[in-house]
């Protein structure tokens, strides 16, 4: 099963529940169906926008830096420039 696959079954998964929840097939007392089912998909959006934000964070805060990508990148400047100059484009 691909990726793609896993993530539609899921989300229809997911989306059936929510809706037998909203059309009140499974019972539930009054106050959680009138005042939290209604806000479950809201709150979704948040909670995953959170984590979506915390993953970002994080990801900056144990950036690391690659001094050998760098100089990798650098010749790798250096070949295109050589190249673009036999070629007679002006490069600086």
């Amino acid at each position: 099963m691909t990726r793609a696959q896993q993530t539609i079954s899921i989300a229809l998964l997911v989306s059936s529940l929510y809706l037998s929840l909203y059309l009140e097939l499974f019972p539930l007392p009054e106050i959680v169906q009138k005042e939290i089912v209604p806000v479950l998909p809201f709150w979704f959006i948040v909670s995953f926008g959170a984590y979506l934000l915390f993953r970002l964070g994080w990801g900056v805060l144990t950036f690391n830096d690659v001094p050998e990508a760098h100089k990798e990148l650098m010749k790798e400047i250096a070949l295109a420039k050589e190249d673009l100059r036999t070629l007679g484009v002006d490069v600086d």
